[in-house]
């Protein structure tokens, strides 16, 4: 499906970028994001799987992933959609406090603030003339915590998760 016409955009302050030109209509890629069967086939960085899916997929709404790696390591994930507009939007919280222990180590010693553990993505889906213009925007609570994520794989997670899609 996709066209691999991604990019980052360099971080600055708190926010995250990354955007993918997807071959593939609006509707149909704004349901790979909302559809739990679709989202757990793409979801997470190359050879992970997704044993856990679940979408309450309304404002106030509750979502829960458990991504697993090749190890077996499992990285839960849950939050709560602030906002729907479909096909255009999706604003939902990311928490990462389930994460294994090796996980926020990881994060300290990258110097994030262990007290954090939430951040706000909003996803565009832009139609070009029958492709999709996805665009991830992750807010962090600091800097320093977009930082330490960026510097801990995030963008190439993201990149596979959007290769996968």
């Amino acid at each position: 499906m996709p066209a691999r016409d991604d990019a980052a955009a360099p971080t600055r302050g708190r926010e995250f970028v990354l955007t993918r030109l997807v071959n593939a209509p609006r509707e149909l890629v704004f349901r790979a994001w909302t559809d739990p069967e679709q989202l757990a086939k793409w979801w997470g960085p190359k050879n992970f799987t997704n044993p856990v899916c679940e979408l309450d997929l309304r404002p106030g709404g509750a979502w829960r992933i458990v991504m697993r790696s090749p190890d077996g390591v499992e990285y839960p994930l849950k939050g709560v959609y602030r906002e729907i507009v479909e096909p255009e939007r999706l604003v939902f919280t990311d928490n990462w406090e389930e994460h294994p222990a090796e996980f926020h180590e990881l994060l300290r010693q990258n110097g994030a603030d262990q007290s954090i553990q939430e951040a706000i993505n909003t996803v565009t889906f832009d139609d070009q003339n029958g492709r999709t213009l996805l665009t991830l925007r992750t807010l962090f609570e600091s800097a320093p915590l977009r930082d330490a994520m960026v510097k801990m794989g995030m963008t190439q997670g993201w990149t596979e998760s959007f290769d996968r899609l």
